[in-house]
C-alpha cells in the first residue's frame, strides 16, 4: 500500500502526521520570501521535516487509511507496519528512501536518518493558486547615465519671437485667487453652520436622556424588583484536543467520560458529533499545540497508549 499519499493528504490539515514504528512529518507555515539574488519571489508555504523520535500511534494515520481504503483500522494498523519494514529494509539496502511528495530520507554512518524535503506542491490552503514568480531588476542608475548623455548632446535653438501683451493673464490670476478665497469662507462658513446645529441636536437629546433618566429614578414602581442586563461571558476557543476514542452509541460516549473523570481527569468530557458519526470522547483541550502535544505524551504514558490529537480549524 502506498501510503505517501495519505500523509500528503493529512499535511493539508494537520501540523504533525505520525507514521507508528517510524517517524512523523511535521508541516511549519514559513511567510512569503524574496530571493535577492535571482530577484524571484516565493509564496508563504508548509515547510516539511522529519522527526525520528515521534514513533507512538497517535491512531490519525491508521483512521484515515480506514476511511479511505474502506477496510477495518486493525488492518489499517497492519499496512503500516508492513510498509514500515520494507522502508528499513530498502534504507538498510540502498541507503537511501524516496517519498513522493515528501522527501528523500537516508541512513548516515551513525545509523541517524537525514531528511531532505522535495515538496513540488504547496500544503497550505491559504496560499492555494499561487507560485513563484521572477521580477526582472529596474535599472534606474543606467536610465540616468543615458538621459543625462542625451540632454548633453541636444543642441540649443534659440529662436526669435514676438512679444505678445499678457497683461489679461494678470488679471484671471487675480479672479482666480479671489473665487479661490471666497469659496474657501463659504466652506468654512457652511462647516460652522452644520458643527454648531449638530451641537444643538446632542444637547437637546441629552437634556432628554437626562429627564427620563430623573423620571425613572423617582417614578419606580417597584424599587427592589430591577431586572440589570447580564453580559454573557466570551469564551476563548481552544482548537487543540486531546481524544481518549470516539464511540457510535452516544451512552457509551457518556460512559468513556465517567471513566476518565473517575480516573482524575476532571475536565473529560463529549464534544460535537463528526461527520462520521461518531461522538470524540476528550481528555481536555488546549489553546496551543505546545501545550496539547506536552499533555498527549504525558497521557500516553500514564493512561492511553491510543490517544491522539484532534485539531479543529
Amino acid at each position: 500500500m502506498m501510503i505517501e499519499k495519505h500523509i500528503s493528504a493529512l499535511l493539508y490539515r494537520y501540523q504533525c502526521v505520525t507514521i507508528p514504528g517510524f517517524g512523523a512529518f511535521l508541516a511549519e507555515t514559513t511567510s512569503a520570501q524574496l530571493d535577492n539574488d535571482t530577484h524571484t519571489f516565493y509564496p508563504p508555504k508548509k515547510r516539511i521535516s522529519f522527526n525520528a523520535n515521534l514513533k507512538n500511534n497517535d491512531g490519525l494515520l491508521g483512521n484515515h487509511i480506514a476511511l479511505q481504503e474502506k477496510i477495518s483500522y486493525n488492518e489499517a494498523i497492519t499496512a503500516i507496519a508492513n510498509t514500515v519494514n520494507h522502508w528499513y529494509s530498502e534504507l538498510q539496502d540502498t541507503q537511501t528512501l524516496t517519498l513522493k511528495n515528501l522527501g528523500t530520507i537516508t541512513s548516515n554512518a551513525e545509523g541517524n536518518f537525514v531528511f531532505a524535503p522535495d515538496t513540488p506542491i504547496n500544503y497550505l490552503t491559504d496560499a492555494f493558486g499561487l507560485s513563484s514568480f521572477t521580477s526582472p531588476t529596474i535599472k534606474r542608475e543606467e536610465y540616468i547615465a543615458i538621459a543625462e548623455a542625451l540632454e548633453e548632446k541636444a543642441p540649443i535653438v534659440l529662436t526669435p519671437t514676438r512679444k505678445r501683451n499678457y497683461s489679461y493673464l494678470k488679471y484671471a490670476a487675480v479672479f482666480a485667487v479671489a473665487l479661490t478665497i471666497g469659496g474657501a469662507g463659504f466652506k468654512w462658513y457652511h462647516d460652522d453652520k452644520i458643527a454648531t446645529e449638530t451641537l444643538l441636536v446632542q444637547q437637546e437629546a441629552q437634556a432628554e436622556v437626562q429627564q427620563k433618566i430623573q423620571q425613572a429614578t423617582f417614578f419606580i414602581d417597584n424599587p427592589f424588583a430591577v431586572t440589570l442586563p447580564v453580559k454573557e461571558e466570551v469564551v476563548a476557543v481552544l482548537p487543540y484536543f486531546v481524544v481518549a476514542g470516539a464511540y457510535r452509541n452516544p451512552e457509551n460516549a457518556d460512559t468513556a467520560v465517567a471513566q476518565l473523570k473517575a480516573r482524575g481527569y476532571a475536565e473529560a468530557r463529549t464534544i460535537a458529533k463528526n461527520k462520521f458519526g461518531l461522538h470524540p470522547v476528550i481528555y481536555g483541550n488546549y489553546a496551543s499545540s505546545n501545550e496539547a502535544l506536552q499533555a498527549l505524551y504525558t497521557i500516553r504514558e500514564n493512561d492511553n497508549r491510543e490517544a491522539w490529537l484532534l485539531i479543529k480549524e
